[in-house]
């Protein structure tokens, strides 16, 4: 199961772009299960940049855990809404995590540190890396699905180009287009995933109508129903959608509430609002004639808490997170409402294997499910004054060590100069001999202390009143608990934060009947497999890797796509794969001594010298060229670096003799016009070049040699001279 892209690519230059890694996505499970980041952790260090492509879980949520807890420092590329709305994701999962339980995977300013390395880039925007990365160009295509959401193209050198594709959607949706193919060439290497390779998803139309007849046959029943979405992506597709479906007078459901509920649904509106151009054109166009934002919702409430939705009378519409019923709302909600037949409960998204949406698509007809109830609950009684206690002791002691620095300052600020152990004065300047001593920078005698050193210390406030430490001290008595007012309502007091009082968490199991209705509406927004098939049909990539599908879904296809593709790559979790189109290229080190003792040749447009030599391996060398590491960490070394092989410089007496080589491929219509600009006359003639009136002739063998006849003289030796300057000879 594809849930993190722990996919380190190499690039194949081997001098410039080899020694560049990219981490595609850091995505992590529901459960945040530290299992899937273990490969990952391994090669932290070695990461040059992070490409993310869409800002759900699965695509960025392990990105505070390896900045917070594993030190990954490198940049992270991302368009401006996956920025955004990824933060609101990792916010709400944060939140709702905190909500029921002691949460300490990472913080909220883990988030936020992980954030501040995102570089924020546009559609089609080119971003030319630096360092390890040179020659390399990113660029970042719309992918469709959510808003936001991106393929990579990866460019080495404006030749070979790498597409990095998951989770795109093809279609043009309701407020997005579909993914960019028209920017998108034969690519050397495209990764995909293989997540909907076998699945056909029902029509829109048909899909539609499914999620409009199951909401009103429940609400006319009197029921609620809970939709499991997510934060902020699927959400804005199906808040767009529901909300559009109140305003219609026809529907019948203007009678009843809508409600999104999650802990940053203020914020995903607002920042959906702000971003209508990266949204689908019908959108864009409503939105710069009749300036109608389609975010701005009429019949759509947002919420914040649980209690606030419980005051909504009579039946409702509740959009919560998250899909997968594991956390959050969703599974709060689902708990209050399974035991009743009135009610129904729409899943919205395929989850991983083990989680309580996923189990309720699979076993629909298990009625009786055993599960975890996580909740925050204030302390009462013994614990809420033992709690108390132990603060009052933190308080105390902190303010006893205060009271103490400043207490001891006190005394030592006296008019008199302090005095060292031997009854003299203290000084911060020297004497010799208890006289001073001009030249004391450069005595080596034994020196003494000259000028009294006084460290006043402020005994007034700026007000000139006096300070005293004791007014500072915390009180002696204990601090009562405050009682619970009796006319306190629940919902009253779970509005409150529980995070500002003293609380716990539990965790324990009980047993529900689920009596509602459960249905799984497909609303994941994918490009389906026969599509899937027909894009790389398209596109033709020389490679393609194949993401994200298991042995018995993928192998099948490998088959089939390799009718479109020259070569299919099926990795394996924590494999690596090679994709590599230059099969043939080796690297070796070369020693400074032997690249000083070459003789170049500066040709058209490069420099070449001819070398003899030998390649050495690191096990082959004489202890004469190895020199012995100086300290502990010169020691360490790479395995890899280890393996790398040395080009050793044979001596003269052994290099063989070789025939002077030219080095270019010259045309005499290009000597020509060098001759011109020299003011030689020239001309051609039964394709032989013609020069100096005729004395010096310039043929092109069949083997692409270039021969030069004529009588020696003074012209010809200029001739061959300056047909010579064109080659590089060594």
């Amino acid at each position: 199961m594809h849930i993190l892209y722990a996919v380190l690519w190499k690039a194949g230059n081997p001098q410039q772009v080899d020694e560049c890694r990219f981490l595609l996505d850091a995505g992590w499970d529901e459960n945040f299960n530290l299992n899937y980041l273990r490969d990952v952790r391994k090669h932290v260090n070695q990461i040059d940049a992070v490409l993310l492509t869409f800002p759900d879980q699965a695509h960025l949520g392990a990105l505070p855990y390896l900045f917070g807890k594993c030190g990954l420092s490198c940049a992270v590329y991302a368009t401006v809404p996956v920025y955004k709305m990824g933060q609101m994701f990792l916010y709400d999962q944060y939140q709702s995590r905190h909500n029921t339980e002691d949460f300490n995977v990472f913080s909220l300013d883990d988030v936020d540190s992980a954030f501040d390395k995102i570089v924020q880039l546009k559609y089609n925007q080119s971003v030319a890396l630096k360092g390890r990365g040179q020659g390399l160009t990113i660029t970042p295509l719309a992918a469709g699905h959510m808003i936001g959401g991106t393929m990579w193209k990866i460019v080495k050198d404006g030749e070979e180009d790498i597409l990095y594709a998951p989770d795109f959607n093809h279609k043009k949706e309701r407020h997005l287009n579909g993914c960019d193919l028209e920017h998108v060439a034969r690519p050397s290497l495209m990764i995909t995933d293989a997540y909907n390779a076998t699945y056909a998803p029902a029509r829109r139309r048909q899909r539609d109508e499914q999620l409009m007849t199951t909401i009103l046959q429940t609400l006319r029943g009197g029921g609620h129903v809970l939709v499991a979405i997510d934060t902020a992506g699927r959400m804005l597709e199906l808040a767009h959608m529901l909300d559009q479906l109140w305003r219609n007078k026809e529907s019948g459901l203007m009678a009843y509430s809508l409600a999104l509920l999650n802990n940053v649904s203020y914020n995903v509106v607002e920042f959906a609002k702000s971003q209508i151009e990266w949204m689908s054109d019908k959108l864009m166009r409503s939105f710069e004639g009749a300036r109608n934002n389609p975010f701005q919702f009429k019949h759509l409430k947002l919420f914040h808490s649980l209690s606030e939705v419980n005051r909504i009378r009579g039946p409702k519409v509740v959009l919560a997170s998250s899909p997968d019923l594991e956390c959050g709302f969703a599974r709060e909600l689902f708990t209050q409402w399974c035991t009743s037949a009135k009610n129904h409960v729409i899943l919205t998204a395929r989850t991983s294997v083990g989680t309580l949406a996923r189990d309720l698509m699979t076993n629909k007809k298990k009625k009786t499910l055993s599960l975890q109830v996580k909740q925050r609950v204030r302390l009462e009684g013994a614990e809420l004054e033992e709690y108390q206690r132990r603060e009052l002791e933190a308080k105390r002691a902190k303010a006893a060590a205060l009271a103490g620095d400043i207490d001891s300052s006190d005394e030592s600020d006296t008019d008199e100069a302090p005095l060292a152990t031997d009854g003299q004065v203290e000084h911060d300047l020297t004497l010799a001999n208890g006289k001073p001593n001009p030249l004391f920078f450069k005595s080596s005698k034994r020196q003494h202390a000259v000028f009294p050193h006084i460290e006043e210390r402020v005994k007034y406030d700026d007000y000139g009143e006096l300070i005293r430490p004791g007014e500072f001290a915390v009180a002696e008595e204990e601090v009562k608990p405050e009682p619970v007012k009796e006319e306190a309502e629940p919902a009253d007091q779970e509005m409150q934060d529980l995070s500002t009082v003293p609380s716990k968490c539990l965790a324990y199991y009980r047993t529900f009947t689920v009596a509602a209705g459960v249905t799984y509406i497909d609303f994941e927004g994918r490009t389906d497999g026969e599509s899937l098939y027909r894009i790389l049909e398209q596109l033709r990539p020389r490679r393609l890797v194949l993401l994200r599908g298991t042995d018995e879904v993928v192998q099948p296809l490998a088959a089939r796509f390799a009718q479109v593709a020259e070569k299919v790559l099926i990795p394996r979790a924590g494999h690596p794969v090679d994709a590599t189109t230059e099969s043939h290229i080796y690297q070796v080190r070369l020693r400074d001594s032997l690249v000083s003792s070459l003789t170049f040749s500066k040709g058209k447009d490069a420099e070449v010298a001819w070398l003899d030599g030998v390649v050495v391996m690191a096990t082959d060398q004489r202890p004469s060229d190895v020199t012995a590491p100086t300290d502990d960490a010169a020691m360490e070394t790479d395995d890899a670096e280890e393996a790398i092989p040395t080009l050793e410089l044979l001596p003269a007496e052994k290099a063989p003799r070789h025939s002077t080589v030219f080095i270019n491929e010259l045309r005499l219509s290009d000597f020509k016009q060098a001759l011109v600009r020299l003011g030689i006359a020239s001309e051609f003639s039964g394709g032989v070049l013609w020069c100096c009136n005729g004395t010096v002739a310039l043929r092109r063998q069949e083997q692409g040699h270039i021969t030069i006849e004529g009588c020696l003289s003074d012209d010809f030796f200029r001739i061959r001279e300056l047909l010579y300057g064109q080659y590089a000879i060594v």
